[in-house]
C-alpha cells in the first residue's frame, strides 16, 4: 500500500523479515524435533509450563500486532501525524514487538538454544530497521515524533499509558 500519510518502511524490511522467519523456523524445527543439538534445557521445565508461557506470548503478540495494524491501516491521517494512543502509547513498534514475542514463544516451547542465537540476530535486524524508520518519521513529522520518542519506549512496553 502506498499511502501519503505513512512514512514507509526500510527498503529491505519485508524481504529481510521473510528470510529471517524462514531461517528461524528451519533452525527451530530441525533443532527442536529432529537432531536436538541444543535442547538440553527442556528437562528442567515441564512441557505444560513451557506451553503455557508460549500460549501467553502468542496471545500478547497477537494483541500487539492486531491492535497496531488496525490503528495504522484503518484510518488515513492527513497531514501525517504520530499515532500515540492504544498500543502505541506503550511501545513505539508494537507490530515488530509482536513478531519478536512470537519467536520467543517458539523458543520457550522447546528451549532450542540454536534458535535463541538466531533470535538475537533477528532482534538486531529489527532494531536496525526500526532505527531507519524512525529517522524517516522524524523527517516527515518532526518535533512531534521526537517528543513521542522521548516518552515512549522502543521495545519494553510501559504497563500504564
Amino acid at each position: 500500500m502506498n499511502r501519503e500519510d505513512l512514512s514507509g518502511e526500510h527498503p529491505y524490511g519485508d524481504i529481510g523479515q521473510i528470510i529471517a522467519s524462514i531461517i528461524f523456523l528451519s533452525i527451530w524445527i530441525i533443532d527442536s524435533f529432529i537432531f536436538r543439538f541444543s535442547t538440553m534445557l527442556v528437562n528442567y521445565l515441564p512441557i505444560l509450563i513451557r506451553l503455557i508461557f508460549m500460549a501467553f506470548l502468542f496471545v500478547l503478540a497477537g494483541y500487539f500486532v492486531r491492535s497496531a495494524h488496525q490503528m495504522v491501516f484503518n484510518k488515513m491521517r492527513t497531514p501525517s501525524q504520530v499515532i500515540n494512543n492504544g498500543v502505541f502509547s506503550r511501545v513505539r513498534h508494537p507490530i515488530y514487538l509482536g513478531i519478536i514475542l512470537f519467536y520467543i514463544g517458539l523458543f520457550l516451547a522447546t528451549f532450542s538454544l540454536l534458535s535463541l542465537a538466531f533470535l538475537v540476530i533477528i532482534f538486531l535486524f529489527y532494531n536496525y530497521i526500526t532505527s531507519f524508520e524512525e529517522k524517516q518519521l522524524e523527517q516527515k513529522i518532526g518535533k512531534e515524533y521526537t517528543k513521542y520518542k522521548e516518552k515512549t519506549p522502543k521495545w519494553l512496553p510501559r504497563l500504564k499509558s
